[in-house]
């Protein structure tokens, strides 16, 4: 007959307790956030004070962790399961995680450039299945997204344009930067006639329209949204100034011949360095961003020069 002194603990039992199950996290840093792809190989674990293990071979083999974290090497798909554990051997169950490592940067994407008209296209080539290219006008320090293939600039104001690609874990290529000063390169001052704007070469899904404007000069430049696309987003990508406020508005028509009659323009509005970045499409009906032309108003009513660049991007319709 076995006894229990007064005051002793009875051994734990291995399965005779259920551990709380751990909460397994990991950086996505892939463009797309369920996608599984990441070039982070660093896992969090949540175990509430409990042990906990982490297997990479489906369970032949267990790691003992400590922390809060574990670390992953070696690029490829990775079948990630944690579980928690007590001294006597007692587990939750395993939470398992499939995911794909991608530590390695993409190659630089190739680039060719070509003036279409008054636009300077620059054609992207070598982009990885599920990678995006970016563009950034600020010597690297931030980037933008651009859509379809090329980029189309008109303008004289901007200096130089950097260009990359973002894989589908988010590694970054090498950049590449253009001198959009460069004699082969047209620099072209928008029209100052709301009757013959500046056109942008169709074809493409990303435009630059930049310039430097003052009282008296408007600048005005022209597209057209192909059947089968729609007006995405127009964007304040560059502003320099000391004067905050100029003037934009859009006029769904080939000319801007609205004048200030508000009531035909698209939208319209003023516009600074607190605009940077922001859609002035965001509350425009999509029935109103189809096929058909659009003509870019662009002032500085004051007499103090400005410098901008507006994006323009284009998607298939909806």
């Amino acid at each position: 007959m076995t006894t229990t002194a007064p005051g002793a603990q009875t051994p734990p039992v291995a399965g005779a307790v259920v551990l709380k199950t751990p909460v397994l996290s990991f950086n996505d840093t892939g463009l797309d956030v369920t996608d599984g792809v990441t070039s982070n190989g660093r896992w969090g674990v949540e175990s509430q004070g409990i042990d906990w293990e982490f297997s990479l071979d489906q369970g032949v083999t267990w790691i003992r962790g400590s922390g809060g974290s574990f670390v992953v090497k070696g690029d490829g798909a990775k079948m990630i399961w944690v579980r928690a554990r007590d001294d006597a051997g007692n587990t939750s169950e395993i939470v398992r995680v499939n995911c794909v490592l991608d530590t390695t940067p993409p190659a630089a994407v190739a680039i060719s450039g070509q003036s279409e008209g008054v636009t300077n296209t620059f054609k992207l080539s070598g982009i990885e299945p599920g990678a995006r290219w970016e563009y950034s006008l600020d010597d690297q320090r931030s980037w933008s997204a651009g859509k379809g293939s090329a980029l189309g600039a008109l303008g004289n104001s901007l200096s130089r344009v950097w260009l990359r690609q973002v894989d589908m874990a988010g590694n970054n290529s090498a950049a590449q930067g253009f001198d959009l000063q460069n004699p082969s390169v047209v620099s072209h001052e928008a029209s100052g006639d709301p009757l013959l704007p500046s056109i942008l070469a169709p074809g493409l899904q990303t435009y630059l329209i930049h310039g430097v404007v003052v009282r008296g000069d408007r600048d005005y430049v022209s597209w057209d949204i192909p059947k089968g696309q729609q007006l995405m987003s127009v964007k304040l990508v560059q502003y320099v100034s000391e004067d905050a406020i100029a003037f934009y508005a859009l006029q769904p028509n080939k000319v801007f011949d609205a004048g200030e009659n508000v009531s035909r323009m698209l939208v319209y509005g003023h516009m600074g360095p607190s605009d940077l970045a922001r859609n002035v499409l965001a509350n425009v009906p999509k029935t109103q961003l189809g096929e058909g032309p659009m003509t870019l108003w662009f002032q500085q009513t004051g007499s103090l020069p400005t410098r901008y660049a507006m994006e323009v991007i284009l998607s298939p319709a909806d």
